[in-house]
């Protein structure tokens, strides 16, 4: 599929409507395991989501457009939310998530992107040169990810508890 901002858009939309159908209002035993050490729960994976809301994309994406004397991007804290959102429940996550989001893809609508800002440039502290269309199609393929690893992760919480069906599921051993 070729990248579509409108597109896109509804994909980033409904990310957090996803989130909280998920997982709000479900015990910790859901929310909290990992997958081992270095690995998130889905809690975890919601903080990661905020921090990136607030300085992650959208911040990108104002260097990208300012086309300023530096168009480098700050590197991104990957483990930073770990150490922001203790002490904080999954529905203050949820709620802040959904807020960030909404304030987000409000500014991007109303910066009416053409074909021509959409090809700007910027560049990734790892990656190098990288575009507009580009970080915004990342921001989709991100939050999917995202979701299908809350996914991954609560299914595996079951691997014991469906036992002879394990051979069926995948999501099991990925």
């Amino acid at each position: 599929m070729d990248f579509d901002l409108e597109k896109t858009i509804l994909v980033l939309a409904r990310t957090p409507r996803v989130l909280h159908a998920l997982l709000a209002g479900l015990p910790t035993e859901w929310t909290s395991p990992n997958e081992g050490p270095d690995t998130w729960s889905p809690f975890d994976v919601v903080g990661h989501l905020i921090d990136a809301e607030e300085t992650d994309w959208m911040e990108r994406a104002r260097i990208v457009l300012a086309q300023g004397k530096s168009r480098r991007f700050e590197p991104f804290d990957r483990g930073r939310h770990l150490r922001l959102n203790q002490g904080r429940t999954t529905a203050q996550l949820l709620a802040r998530f959904e807020v960030l989001r909404k304030n987000n893809l409000a500014e991007l609508r109303g910066m009416q992107l053409g074909p021509e800002q959409l090809e700007l440039m910027g560049e990734h502290p790892d990656l190098g040169p990288v575009t507009l269309r580009q970080l915004l199609a990342t921001w989709v393929v991100h939050d999917l990810g995202h979701v299908a690893q809350i996914s991954r992760v609560m299914a595996k919480q079951y691997r014991e508890a469906v036992g002879p069906w394990e051979a069926y599921l995948p999501v099991l051993h990925r």
